[in-house]
């Protein structure tokens, strides 16, 4: 990363965003309460959720799909003056898959 390696900062923080985003607990189904002020809850944590906890399958699987993601937009872009585009986003793809390979890949 030191050497300036913009497709990788790229798809490394896309792909950390995509499994925070996973990790988030799911609000469907909850209805908003609105509770007077005297009964609201208080203090640090109070209206905190424990984060949902991705198996390495999940985590894998989202990364796959961000580097799937990229490969097919790169597959739509035809225009020669997006070659640059394609270019950039086959990088990342590539990196994300090589994080997949294992930890001498990477």
């Amino acid at each position: 990363m030191r050497s300036g390696d913009k497709a990788a900062v790229s798809a490394l923080r896309t792909a950390l965003a995509a499994l925070d985003n996973a990790e988030a607990v799911s609000v469907a189904g909850v209805e908003p309460r609105g509770l007077a002020l005297e009964q609201s809850p208080v203090g640090a944590g109070a209206t905190e959720v424990a984060r949902r906890e991705l198996s390495e399958q999940d985590m894998a699987g989202i990364v796959r799909a961000e580097a799937a993601e990229r490969l097919d937009a790169a597959t739509q872009l035809t225009a020669p003056a997006q070659a640059q585009r394609v270019a950039r986003l086959r990088a990342e793809a590539d990196v994300l898959l090589r994080f997949l390979d294992g930890p001498g890949a990477a």
